[in-house]
């Protein structure tokens, strides 16, 4: 899988999860330096509290464009070490 913003590729693995339509990809995947770390947390009530970044590429800035789990509740153990992407954020294979 795939994920780009404004054509270029932020991430690329073989190895992502789907949790509800969403492939959440390893932070490993993630090309080094496009992300900020946002101080934007929401809270879901069976994966838990969610932390975000920005995205930077190319010195254009997507705010609060990823989204990761730092501590997920037991029953999404699964996305631990992993980012989601929107905000016109394409994911393809």
């Amino acid at each position: 899988m795939r994920a780009t913003w404004n054509g270029v590729v932020i991430a690329e693995s073989n190895d992502t999860v789907v949790v509800e339509g969403n492939h959440y990809f390893p932070l490993s995947s993630v090309t080094p330096g496009v992300l900020t770390p946002s101080s934007t947390h929401t809270v879901c009530p069976w994966k838990g509290t969610a932390s975000y970044y920005s995205l930077d590429v190319g010195g254009q800035v997507n705010p609060d464009a990823v989204w990761y789990y730092p501590a997920p509740k037991s029953a999404a153990s699964n996305i631990t070490g992993r980012v989601a992407f929107w905000r016109g954020v394409k994911i393809s294979d």
